[in-house]
């Protein structure tokens, strides 16, 4: 079984190494970056950042197992209907010609 490290060596570790706490970050403070920018427009938020979020919860007894499932079910009906939008011809713009004629 692997040994957990507390805070106080968490923290040393982190000071000690630059540079892990970017290798070490939860995949939970991912998934709540996804969220906010999946909520604000400027990114995507995926059925997989949902469960991580709905585990972190239902372990932390803020949410219930039920409700847990509940909200995951209801995630991935949303994400499945929601589809890319489909990229169609763009409509074709006359260029000017670059080259100017010759005046006499």
């Amino acid at each position: 079984m692997p040994a957990e490290l507390g805070g106080s060596q968490l923290s040393s570790l982190l000071e000690a190494l630059p540079g892990i706490a970017s290798v070490l970050r939860s995949p939970v403070a991912d998934a709540l970056v996804k969220a906010i920018r999946g909520a604000a427009g400027i990114g995507e938020f995926a059925a997989e950042d949902a469960e991580e979020l709905v585990r972190y919860a239902v372990r932390r007894g803020l949410v219930g197992q039920e409700e847990g499932d509940r909200v995951l079910a209801e995630v991935s009906a949303a994400l499945k209907g929601k589809r890319k939008p489909a990229r169609g011809a763009k409509p074709k713009v006359m260029k000017r010609s670059t080259k100017r004629k010759a005046r006499r």
